[in-house]
């Protein structure tokens, strides 16, 4: 990291400003409570809301892939009932809210990722030729539905919500701008594009660019990371496992580094 305000701040024993840009609700909430017990100030700017569809996912299927805790918490205010399919979960989050809905989990993959999951379902010997149900948002990876369509499954995708930018967002480009953050962890491609629209809407484009080759970037998985660097962005961590507390937890490691 140059010099700046960031690191004047630490210096003189603050706690490093991290911006957080999780959805508002209890997943904001968690991430702030990491990131505060790791030492670090939450800066939180909510860089994704939901809009339900109102659908939900198709039943008959013999496979159910679901990949986040808000579409099982949609399929569950659906009354969604899933009949003899294995219900398959992208990852530990996703599978204690399905089993907090009353549902039972059959497919967890080791690498909780859209490729880590085509290589767990791409195990089951059943797998070519069945029918599999894609449940989730309109900004899902096409490694999953691409991957499993080319084992030979009848793939369908039903999109259960939309992620939008919510109205307000961009107070943590505004302190990038300003030299007054020292990291930035994203959780998926779209909080990157997300950010950076905030950033060119309250006119600080250009700044908030020039700040993030300055502080820490943190992201979950290599999608994320592949469209930061598409943007001119320079990626310092890519967490270990695709969770936020792995994501905070080396994110402020490096920071510590730098320090």
């Amino acid at each position: 990291m140059t010099d700046g305000a960031a690191s004047v701040r630490r210096t003189a024993g603050d706690r490093p400003r991290v911006a957080v840009f999780r959805p508002d609700d209890e997943r904001l909430d968690r991430a702030s409570d990491i990131l505060g017990d790791l030492g670090a100030e939450p800066v939180t700017d909510p860089m994704l809301a939901v809009e339900p569809t109102g659908d939900a996912p198709r039943s008959g299927a013999d496979y159910v892939v679901l990949t986040s805790k808000t579409g099982v918490e949609l399929a569950a205010e659906a009354d969604w009932v899933p009949g003899d399919a294995t219900i398959c979960a992208i990852g530990p989050a996703t599978a204690d809210a399905l089993e907090a809905a009353g549902y039972s989990v059959d497919v967890v993959p080791d690498e909780y990722t859209s490729s880590g999951l085509v290589e767990a379902l791409v195990a089951e010997p059943a797998l070519d030729g069945a029918s599999i149900e894609v449940a989730r948002s309109d900004h899902g990876s096409q490694v999953l539905t691409d991957g499993l369509a080319a084992a030979g499954a009848d793939v369908h995708e039903t999109i259960l919500y939309r992620l939008v930018r919510p109205d307000g967002s961009g107070e943590s480009a505004d302190l990038a701008a300003d030299g007054d953050l020292d990291a930035a962890c994203f959780t998926s491609s779209l909080t990157v594009e997300h950010f950076l629209a905030a950033a060119d809407e309250r006119g600080v484009g250009a700044a908030a660019r020039d700040a993030l080759d300055e502080i820490v970037v943190g992201v979950i998985g290599e999608p994320t990371a592949e469209t930061a660097r598409d943007r001119g962005i320079d990626v310092d961590v890519v967490a270990s496992e695709a969770t936020f507390e792995a994501l905070a937890r080396e994110t402020v490691a490096r920071l510590g580094d730098r320090a």
